[in-house]
């Protein structure tokens, strides 16, 4: 019989199924998609520069952009405080 704590500690990839996991390489990159998103975000801002004729295209533009913004402060906000789930 096994113990429940045994269970907990199984980890999250098999070796089998991606042998890269015994190397250390695999996993994820938590700077780099804040650092990829912010950028998007700056990418979609600098859409507002050009030669709009109406302001429906830059207020999509803004939407997307603050929508960008949020998600990534709720990423940093919710990054920093795990322990309080």
């Amino acid at each position: 019989m096994s113990s429940s704590s045994e269970l907990d500690r199984r980890p999250a990839v098999d070796p089998h199924d991606e042998p890269s996991a015994e190397w250390g390489w695999h996993g994820t990159f938590p700077k780099g998609i804040k650092i990829a998103g912010w950028l998007s975000t700056l990418a979609v801002l600098s859409l507002l520069i050009g030669n709009h004729k109406g302001q429906v295209e830059n207020i999509w533009v803004v939407g997307t952009g603050a929508a960008m913004a949020l998600g990534l402060i709720w990423l940093q906000v919710r990054g920093r405080t795990p322990w309080r789930r």
